[in-house]
């Protein structure tokens, strides 16, 4: 039966739905994670919750320990991740409030660490293809999800990752879009590509929050405005997380 690691991102929070949950206040080789941990259930699934940015919210992606949380995850037995997480939309059938599930990524990441090779030899890693960088189980059950509850998500998505905290400039937000990739967000690399070194399958759900810098007709979005879609679309999310543990 599958441990299902949940990593939640900004406007997520499923403590009140743990059962028989206990706090892990845990270290690691890589320092320490973001967050404690909170094992429990989910119904009668078996999960681990990590709040990615912290428990108040305040670590930034770029400051997030993305290898020390991914290892606890694999310590405490998960065999599955999905992840939720906010991006901006680079095409215009993707609308702010709509949800994506990414099946692709384009690394554009410059300060991220990559890979556990400084303490766990290479043999041990899982280098195999990366062709399918998420992990079509937690994608169908993300997709039944939305589906089940009648909210609009696009199934399919190339998520440009970046470090951040700025946004793109017009010229780069252009090329993105000349790419083919079709949002752009700061969490989903290096979390998908270390789960997969450690060989557990990753999945990520998304909410567009805004449209990114290559729109001319509009103003750039602003904090205050990104975080309103967040506080609007908690709700459906959080259905959309819960309605796919159960069918994972």
């Amino acid at each position: 039966m599958n441990k299902i690691g949940i990593i939640t991102g900004h406007g997520l929070d499923l403590s009140d739905v743990v059962a028989n949950g206990k706090d892990h206040f845990m270290n690691t080789p890589y320092g320490k994670p973001s967050a404690h941990f909170l094992s429990g259930k989910i119904d009668k699934t078996d999960v681990v919750v990590l709040k990615r940015h912290g428990s108040e919210s305040k670590i930034p992606a770029f400051l997030v320990n993305y290898k020390a949380n991914i290892s606890v995850l694999r310590e405490m037995g998960c065999t599955l991740i999905l992840a939720t997480s906010v991006c901006g939309s680079l095409q215009e059938e993707i609308m702010v409030g709509e949800f994506v599930v990414f099946d692709q990524f384009i690394d554009l990441t410059k300060h991220r660490e990559l890979t556990y090779h400084e303490n766990i030899p290479l043999s041990e890693l899982n280098h195999s293809a990366f062709n399918n960088p998420f992990s079509n189980e937690i994608r169908d059950s993300l997709i039944e999800a939305s589906v089940i509850k009648g909210y609009t998500i696009h199934t399919k998505g190339t998520v440009i990752a970046v470090d951040g905290p700025r946004q793109s400039t017009r010229a780069e937000s252009n090329l993105f879009r000349h790419w083919g990739a079709d949002v752009v967000n700061t969490t989903t690399v290096p979390e998908a590509i270390l789960s997969h070194e450690l060989g557990i399958p990753y999945g990520a759900i998304s909410l567009c929050t805004y449209y990114d810098t290559w729109r001319t007709d509009i103003d750039p979005a602003t904090r205050q405005e990104k975080d309103e879609v967040i506080q609007d679309n908690s709700k459906k999310l959080r259905e959309l997380v819960l309605t796919a543990i159960s069918k994972l």
